[in-house]
């Protein structure tokens, strides 16, 4: 029986993993669809995201399942309970991706980034895809120390955005007040997507450890 406990609770995990491969690939895809004005991209990532939505309840249901039909003991009760707040946290990320989609495609056929900020949001897109990809690794291989360095990319995103604002407040700005919006509200989208992925880090260490890191030095969605 704890056998077959243990390999559905690896299973979970494994699924866990693959909805971080899905999500890493919307933030890739939005990234490009908004930088690029592709309307088509921009459509792929909005509509797979129901499907991720579908996932999440899937998994929910079954670390519920578990949870009633089982009694774990302390490691496994910790890494259902961690399961269940990432499964969120990944189909949350999700949405943030669909949600840079949407922009893309309202703004359609004009680029939504002004010219001055679009190094910008390629290097928040290419961090928050790597730290998707990260968390999901992580998630596969226990490897604790990934996770820490989840940390150092979360700041960096965190730079990034002061960045934007600093462009946006500038006396320079010129794109008007619509430009404006879309870039302070992509901003978020981005910050968040990265936030998220730095609170499964943490999840993952506690997984492992039975420890969460020092709450001061993480964010916290």
């Amino acid at each position: 029986m704890r056998d077959s406990y243990r390999e559905q609770l690896d299973d979970i995990l494994a699924d866990l993993v693959e909805m971080s491969q899905v999500v890493s690939s919307a933030v890739r895809t939005s990234t490009t669809a908004l930088l690029e004005a592709d309307i088509h991209l921009a459509e792929q990532v909005i509509s797979a995201d129901e499907k991720l939505d579908a996932k999440q309840s899937e998994v929910e249901a079954r670390a519920f399942s578990l949870l009633a039909r089982q009694a774990p003991v302390a490691g496994e009760l910790r890494t259902l309970v961690a399961t269940l707040r990432m499964v969120t946290e990944l189909e949350r990320m999700g949405d943030l991706a669909a949600h840079v989609a949407k922009i893309a495609r309202l703004r359609y056929p004009e680029i939504a980034v002004p010219d001055n900020l679009r190094p910008n949001f390629v290097r928040m897109g290419d961090v928050a895809e790597k730290m998707v990809v990260t968390a999901g690794q992580t998630l596969n291989d226990r490897n604790i120390q990934n996770a820490q360095e989840l940390r150092a990319r979360d700041e960096e995103m965190d730079e990034l955005r002061r960045t934007q604002f600093r462009l946006l407040l500038s006396e320079d700005w010129s794109y008007g007040v619509e430009a404006a919006v879309d870039v302070a509200l992509l901003g978020r989208y981005y910050e968040r997507i990265a936030d998220h992925a730095a609170s499964m880090a943490r999840r993952i260490i506690y997984i492992v450890t039975g420890d969460f890191p020092e709450d001061a030095y993480w964010p916290q969605p």
